[in-house]
């Protein structure tokens, strides 16, 4: 027998997870301002295992939606913003790297937002992005780690700045090209580029 659908069919888990990801960001940026990192690093791991299991249960159970491919970026954007300005504050060091991401992030939510506007889809993430972000947490990592561990001086700058350098150019990079994508998408008249979202969301509900 066959399991039925939701009434709504843009009421999935993994939806839900990512609107629950949303919600933590104030807990998570209330415990670390705070100085309660444990509490903290909590809420980031929690965050990220409801990433990892929502993009699960989305591809084995057929939950994939077009509002689902606007949350979970959106949701990943805003915990990555909210990291990276806490650490910010805390760690002066990572303010150049810190102004790139957000300038960036800010880019391509205000592209991604002219794309909906125009019914165009905004194009999926590239393994540059990926890779960006990934780099970028690992510099956060590695600056906290190394003050927890009282590791300061010479050691302490040339290894940060080294991450900091290697994450700020392939954040630039993918930058360039998203924005090569969003020039494409833009001028597409290709059918599998088009999208109505008001008109997908009204026959979802």
């Amino acid at each position: 027998m066959k399991s039925q659908k939701p009434r709504n069919q843009n009421l999935t888990i993994p939806n839900m997870l990512s609107v629950l990801r949303i919600l933590l960001v104030p807990f998570f940026a209330l415990f670390f301002m705070r100085g309660n990192i444990e509490a903290s690093v909590v809420v980031l791991l929690l965050s990220g295992l409801s990433d990892a299991v929502d993009g699960f249960i989305a591809r084995k159970f057929n939950q994939i939606t077009e509002l689902g491919k606007i949350l979970d970026p959106f949701a990943d954007k805003i915990t990555q913003g909210t990291v990276a300005i806490c650490v910010g504050i805390k760690y002066p060091i990572i303010c150049p790297v810190l102004i790139i991401f957000i300038v960036k992030e800010l880019g391509m939510l205000i592209l991604a937002s002219q794309l909906i506007t125009k019914k165009k889809k905004p194009g999926a993430a590239k393994w540059y992005g990926k890779v960006g972000t990934a780099l970028f947490y690992i510099t956060i990592v590695a600056v906290i780690g190394m003050d927890m561990m009282g590791i300061t001086g010479g050691t302490f700058t040339a290894v940060a700045y080294v991450l900091l350098s290697l994450t700020a150019l392939m954040m630039v990079y993918a930058a360039y090209e998203y924005f090569r994508i969003y020039r494409r998408l833009l001028k597409s008249d290709d059918p599998e580029d088009y999208l109505d979202w008001q008109e997908e969301i009204r026959q979802k509900a």
